[in-house]
């Protein structure tokens, strides 16, 4: 049976660059994602017990199947607690590198998002195409620029003229009377 410095060595990989592998914990996020769980089930719970979650005589009331959900989603919270603490202190979720690559993503992602709602969908999806064909696609600025508008003018065109399925717009679709 291989061990795992062996097998390490065998794939080239420095056996000192796992010892220096830190990040963060496995038992934390889930622990974390536990409390999230049992907070969500207690609200859960607490609220379809105020509207009624009992039986009356007509059939269930409004909170009788949620309020068993949520306690279904409590037990399931304690199983995941249980579980977490059971995972080797020592265990990684996710090096800083691999963070880091997340975050190349998701930071970038939740600007263009928050942008929505004052610049409409389809600038702020240029925007969003542009800025990541440069930054992270290393594209020439004209380049980007040109397929972050193009992609959305066939985009407006498809949804707001063909289909007519209101999308949230901007200032610039404003001006232009859309």
């Amino acid at each position: 049976m291989e061990t795992q410095q062996e097998h390490a060595a065998a794939a080239g990989v420095d056996k000192d660059a796992h010892a220096d592998a830190r990040g963060v914990s496995l038992r934390a996020v889930e622990l974390v994602v536990a409390a999230l769980l049992l907070a969500g089930a207690v609200v859960v719970i607490w609220s379809n017990h105020r509207i009624g979650a009992g039986w009356a005589a007509d059939g269930p009331e409004a909170g009788y199947f949620p309020l068993r959900v949520g306690a279904i989603v409590l037990v399931c919270s304690v199983a995941v607690a249980w579980q977490a603490w059971r995972t080797p202190a020592d265990a990684i979720f996710a090096s800083w590198q691999q963070l880091r690559q997340v975050c190349v993503i998701l930071l970038p992602l939740s600007v263009y998002v928050a942008l929505i709602g004052w610049l409409g969908i389809y600038v702020a999806s240029a925007i969003f195409i542009a800025g990541f064909m440069m930054a992270v696609g290393k594209a020439e600025w004209w380049r980007a620029v040109l397929l972050g508008a193009g992609i959305n003018l066939v985009l407006f065109w498809i949804f707001e003229i063909q289909f007519r399925v209101p999308l949230p717009k901007g200032p610039l679709e404003a001006a232009l009377g859309f």
